[in-house]
């Protein structure tokens, strides 16, 4: 996996706050009866699990292309700053283009995932939905944890952001700026569904980083 444990600690922080949100207020004497609302273990444990899912989506995307590009993936057990986990790699010598599919794919998966739910469910951060609530926080979370990454210059060669930047020889700054962006415009989405500017935003933010494939030659 490639994304460092910090995410999952604030996945987890979010999770409590979203469980104890959860939880309705005693009932007072004579008030009429309300629907109980899910017990905050289970929530928590919902949550967890869109976290999960948006981890297993993020790498599933860079599967998909290393399956495409017959890039021979792996696993490779690195670090980040004391704290191990694994990164899932290809080959190297891979033309321009296909390192950047390779690298972007995670994040485009991250994206597409954000879009269908904000925009079937757009009201979302009012309903008792931890599952897909969980979802989007990993998405966000993880984006801006690549970013920071991405603006320091630090963590494992194997980094996405690193590899796009090398593609598109650009800056690694450049690439994590990319990266928040759509993150950033998708979490007001969430807040404040009837930000339409933060919708479009995104979206057109989302369907540029595609198309800078075609300038990865």
């Amino acid at each position: 996996m490639r994304v460092p444990r910090v995410v999952l600690v604030v996945l987890l922080v979010f999770g409590l706050v979203s469980s104890a949100g959860a939880q309705t207020p005693p009932e007072m004497p004579g008030s009429p009866s309300t629907t109980p609302s899910e017990h905050p273990v289970s929530s928590l444990g919902s949550f967890l699990a869109g976290g999960a899912i948006g981890l297993a989506a993020h790498e599933s995307g860079h599967l998909l292309f290393d399956a495409l590009f017959r890039a021979n993936p792996g696993i490779r057990k690195v670090s980040f700053h004391g704290f191990p986990f694994f990164a899932i790699t290809h080959d190297t010598g891979l033309p321009r283009s296909q390192e950047f599919v390779i690298d972007s794919a995670g994040f485009w998966v991250q994206q597409l995932g954000n879009e269908i739910i904000l925009t079937r469910r757009p009201n979302l951060g009012h309903e008792r939905a931890p599952l897909l609530k969980g979802l989007v926080a990993f998405n966000v979370l993880a984006s801006a944890a690549y970013s920071g990454a991405a603006f320091a210059r630090t963590g494992p060669v194997e980094r996405d952001t690193r590899g796009m930047a090398d593609s598109l020889k650009w800056k690694e700054p450049a690439i994590g700026a990319l990266i928040l962006a759509p993150a950033l415009l998708d979490a007001i989405r969430y807040f404040h569904p009837d930000a339409k500017w933060a919708t479009w935003g995104s979206r057109g933010v989302k369907v540029g980083m595609v198309l800078l494939v075609a300038r990865a030659r």
